[in-house]
């Protein structure tokens, strides 16, 4: 059990978490991006998911119906994980920078060093936040609350 659902790994690699939700449950596939998925049936949870892949299913038919399928995914990650494959993820210089926090990185030189002392989880987690914003007033109300939390240190949830 991770994340109070039940996960399969191998040689302690999560393979697959199987999860629910109120409209569908859901096998979880880690590495989905480097499976070949011939039967079109994976699906990205978000946009900011870079490498997990979703197969959604809505009922006990669907499950039964697609059971040869599901083993067969799950048989391929398997095999991708024993070939040691790995998912090339995006760099955090590569994700948008928001305006209103680039201007405050410019003119505040320790925030400037706290941001990049981060890891790039972090890094990731308050450009995603902060991009998220469809308003610059709430891009830069967003920046001004977490100033003294990135110059602590910290990340976005610590």
């Amino acid at each position: 059990m991770k994340w109070g659902c039940p996960c399969y790994t191998w040689q302690g690699n999560n393979i697959v978490l199987i999860h629910t939700f109120k409209e569908y449950c859901a096998f979880l596939f880690f590495k989905g991006t480097l499976l070949d998925d011939s039967h079109g049936i994976l699906i990205q949870q978000t946009e900011n998911v870079q490498s997990a892949r979703q197969i959604r299913l809505t009922n006990i038919n669907e499950i039964v119906e697609q059971e040869s399928t599901l083993k067969a995914y799950i048989y391929e990650a398997i095999e991708v994980e024993k070939a040691g494959l790995k998912v090339e993820f995006k760099k955090t210089d590569e994700f948008k920078m928001p305006d209103e926090f680039r201007y405050k990185l410019d003119r505040i030189p320790a925030l400037k060093a706290a941001f990049e002392a981060l890891t790039p989880g972090r890094q990731k987690g308050y450009l995603l936040y902060f991009s998220q914003a469809k308003q610059s007033k709430t891009r830069e109300a967003r920046v001004e609350k977490y100033l003294p939390q990135i110059l602590d240190g910290k990340g976005l949830d610590d």
